[in-house]
């Protein structure tokens, strides 16, 4: 009927041409549901007073501000397959720790530790994505099968996921560590193609960084839902994304 429609060049909006011509949605997890900065934030807080971090650093800020700029840094690296995971998890924490005030010889044991301690804390939390649930609920009346589509490490993915109550929304979990590959990596869509049985043309991806959930999909012709909440312009050298939204409830216009 769509495609009736279509030849008849009749003036359609392109969200009624699109409905329903997907068979899956692959889905990003972390800061497109999960609200993992928000989360992580708090989990900072906690260990920043767990570890007496305190005593090495004026302000808390001191240390978060630091810890986000390497934690960023770090993976856009990871996502690149430049540094492996066992690298990012020590060195998130010795960049920023070696800023404290006596803690100029910062092991690996002891990031590791604070790591670990940081792991559990994030997993504690619940926050999530504003409309995370609704786009979820809405998403399964329509029958589309729900892949998420991650480059966060399994362990700590599953522990979130069960947090907050979303495990049974998802008809798989596709993470990069099975993968072999990050994203962008066209492997990494064509491991996840393998997975859904699906051609390109069959799914959408939906996330929230463009480097990663965006271009990688674009490099592997799989439509996108950029999922972009605080608006921020693409550079002038950015292809412009299938489609592009500053709250989840906008998805509901497009499938």
């Amino acid at each position: 009927v769509l495609e009736s429609l279509k030849l008849a060049n009749l003036n359609l909006p392109n969200s009624y041409l699109l409905m329903n011509t997907y068979k899956a949605i692959f889905l990003d997890f972390d800061d497109t549901l999960y609200d993992t900065r928000g989360n992580a934030q708090i989990a900072l807080r906690q260990i920043y007073r767990e570890f007496g971090l305190f005593e090495h650093f004026g302000e808390f800020e001191d240390f978060s501000v630091p810890y986000w700029k390497s934690n960023v840094e770090l993976w856009t690296l990871y996502a690149q397959g430049k540094i492996t995971r066992d690298y990012l998890i020590v060195e998130r924490f010795r960049r920023p720790l070696s800023l404290g005030k006596g803690l100029e010889n910062v092991t690996p044991e002891f990031c590791l530790a604070i790591s670990e301690r940081f792991l559990d804390c994030c997993t504690e939390q619940i926050g999530v994505i504003e409309g995370a649930y609704h786009l979820l609920d809405y998403l399964k009346s329509k029958d589309y099968p729900i892949y998420m589509a991650s480059n966060g490490f399994s362990e700590v993915q599953s522990r979130k996921l069960s947090r907050v109550g979303m495990t049974g929304y998802f008809d798989g979990i596709i993470l990069s560590e099975a993968a072999g590959v990050n994203k962008p990596s066209p492997k990494f869509f064509e491991y996840a193609l393998g997975i859904a049985g699906l051609e390109a043309a069959d799914v959408i991806m939906i996330g929230d960084n463009y480097n990663t959930d965006i271009m990688g999909a674009m490099l592997s012709g799989i439509d996108q839902i950029y999922f972009n909440p605080e608006g921020k312009p693409l550079n002038p050298s950015d292809k412009k994304p299938t489609h592009m939204v500053t709250t989840l409830k906008e998805i509901e216009n497009i499938l």
